[in-house]
């Protein structure tokens, strides 16, 4: 009798997995820290996961044919903006899955766009780099994420307004999170005298702006810099005294390292591409504070 019933209690099983999986909310973001939001909010209403994957860039991922089918079982896709995987493959995505909904977790936000995003040296003077495009790290600054967490709110009320009440508990508690951040992160800079950091890609844009530093890049316009923008690049930092080279595990260290061999800066590998936003972003500012 028992080895009758193993087939059907078997059969039962897999049906049950496969219903489950079948009724499964996802929701795509395209980076880690996007999730980081997502989740905070969304609970465990929906299985959120990230397009691109913990340790690439997001300036040039290109998604394997299974993350496609994955994109296209979603409810919904949390862009980010103006980032680099975004602009190559927004109008696919979109395209082949016509029913789903795509918000954009930027709208509000005071953009650095076409202006200065990395500092150079010419002439014994301060000039900035001419980016000319908008900078998508937003997600960077406290008042960056405020605004992903605001959009991305919005976006559940939109996707599942009868757990509306769910959803604004959980809001207000990441909200109180961001600020505990905040407030951290001003504690740590408040008495810096060395505001110049080095970074290879210049993914702390808005959190320099927000923290009156300067941040100095190595990355010229996605292009490794020639040995005369390196040579200019170590003068600037000497000049302002930088004391910290960042760079990011997405990113080939070779030459950060031989901007910190020349200028006696520090090199701090970062993530800025990290889950853990809160985390992140403390340890940054730490880093910077413990020079």
């Amino acid at each position: 009798m028992k080895l009758q019933l193993l087939p059907i209690l078997t059969g039962i099983f897999l049906l049950s997995c496969h219903t489950n999986i079948q009724e499964e909310k996802l929701i795509s973001v395209t980076i880690e820290p996007q999730r980081y939001f997502a989740e905070k909010i969304g609970g465990d209403n929906f299985r959120i996961i990230s397009i691109v994957p913990s340790g690439q860039s997001p300036e040039t991922y290109d998604p394997t044919p299974m993350e496609m089918v994955t994109i296209g079982k979603s409810t919904a896709w949390l862009r980010i903006g103006y980032i680099g995987f975004e602009q190559a493959w927004r109008e696919t995505i979109e395209k082949n899955n016509p029913g789903m909904r795509v918000y954009d977790l930027s709208q509000g936000m005071d953009f650095i766009t076409n202006e200065e995003e990395c500092a150079h040296h010419s002439d014994n003077t301060i000039h900035h780099h001419h980016a000319g495009d908008t900078d998508p790290h937003i997600w960077s600054s406290v008042k960056g994420a405020k605004i992903i967490a605001q959009n991305t709110f919005n976006a559940f009320l939109e996707l599942d307004e009868a757990n509306a009440p769910y959803y604004q508990e959980n809001y207000t508690q990441l909200l109180k999170e961001i600020e505990t951040a905040e407030k951290e992160i001003n504690r740590l800079l408040a008495g810096l005298t060395h505001r110049t950091f080095i970074i290879y890609h210049p993914a702390l844009t808005y959190f320099a702006a927000e923290n009156n530093l300067l941040q100095l890049c190595i990355e010229m316009d996605g292009k490794e810099p020639s040995p005369a923008q390196l040579k200019r690049l170590v003068e600037t930092a000497r000049n302002n005294q930088a004391k910290i080279v960042f760079v990011q595990k997405e990113f080939d260290e070779k030459n950060a390292r031989i901007i910190a061999d020349e200028t006696g800066c520090k090199l701090i590998t970062i993530n800025p591409l990290s889950y853990n936003w809160h985390e992140e972003m403390i340890t940054i500012a730490k880093a910077l504070a413990d020079e």
